[in-house]
């Protein structure tokens, strides 16, 4: 019989991160959600509550407590990845961090990026950077990730690994709206904005991304890990799906050259090769297969 594992959830109440609390809780491992009191802990989890931002605090709420794995939901920049190395250095077997597709903003590849196209090791770190702004770090999202992930692998002792997210799909709970703003403008017969030359991308699955985190929770690896199911997926196939679960729906795309376009619209490639996460084991499935199911859990049955 498996032991039970002592496992920290910093953040995670939400969307793919409740699914990850939901699975460990069902292995029976022991969990402790840590956030800011914001929202209620899931039943059956210890709920500590904390400023994560601040280590005098972080420090308190923690006490003596250590862990076999920590899973950090929401490390956004390097100031947090910094003071997270120094209070979980010692206290924590494996350090799981949720990073993103979005470190990949400046390669541009048609084959899919590999992990190695970014290494931490040689990311520039810049703590000076105004990383409390918010509307600084929502236009930096990608950045912020890069540099958390190079503050966590400058210590060598340090057992971390970063999960990069592929775009993530489906579930009733989807509070991005993304998929919404598709099915409200199919639904109206309105032009989708997308640019001249739209690439294709990677995604996953709700479900899938929290087996993804559940699994590398129980294992050693360490530094980058893809996270994305099989299989490209374009703004005209998923737009096609989503016309396919409202009546009467029309798709009209307009290309721009220039000036904002629609979520999921890329001007470049932005594919991610999951062939390591393959290797040490893990087996994702095809868009196609779950593509239609989250449509459908997204929008409803009739569209939404």
């Amino acid at each position: 019989m498996r032991k039970a594992r002592e496992v920290l959830v910093i953040g995670g109440n939400r969307y793919f991160g409740k699914r990850l609390i939901a699975r460990l809780l069902a292995a029976g491992d022991r969990v402790t959600v840590l956030n800011r009191g914001s929202s209620a802990a899931p039943p059956g989890v210890v709920h500590l509550v904390a400023d994560r931002n601040d280590e005098k605090s972080l420090t308190a709420a923690l006490g003596a407590r250590t862990f076999d794995v920590v899973v950090d939901q929401v490390c956004y920049t390097p100031r947090q990845a910094r003071i997270a190395r120094r209070v979980f250095a010692g206290r924590t077997r494996r350090y799981v961090l949720t990073s993103t597709v979005e470190v990949y903003e400046y390669e541009d590849s048609v084959a899919p990026v590999r992990e190695s196209d970014v290494d931490p090791l040689s990311v520039a770190v810049n703590l000076e950077l105004p990383w409390d702004d918010p509307e600084f770090l929502e236009n930096h999202y990608g950045e912020g990730k890069r540099q958390a992930e190079a503050v966590l692998a400058a210590d060598p002792a340090f057992p971390y690994t970063a999960v990069r997210v592929a775009h993530v799909l489906g579930g009733d709970d989807d509070f991005t709206g993304r998929m919404a703003h598709y099915a409200s403008r199919i639904r109206a017969g309105e032009p989708i904005a997308v640019p001249m030359v739209n690439h294709p991308a990677t995604y996953i699955h709700v479900e899938e991304i929290a087996d993804f985190l559940f699994w590398a929770v129980g294992q050693d690896f360490t530094g980058p890990v893809n996270a994305a199911s099989h299989g490209l997926l374009t703004t005209e196939e998923l737009c096609a799906e989503i016309a396919a679960h409202i009546p009467h729906g029309r798709t009209v795309f307009g290309r721009v050259e220039v000036g904002e376009v629609s979520p999921f619209a890329f001007t470049r490639a932005y594919g991610m090769d999951n062939s390591r996460a393959t290797r040490l084991g893990f087996r994702f499935t095809h868009t196609r297969q779950w593509l239609p199911k989250a449509v459908a859990e997204t929008l409803g049955k009739d569209g939404g």
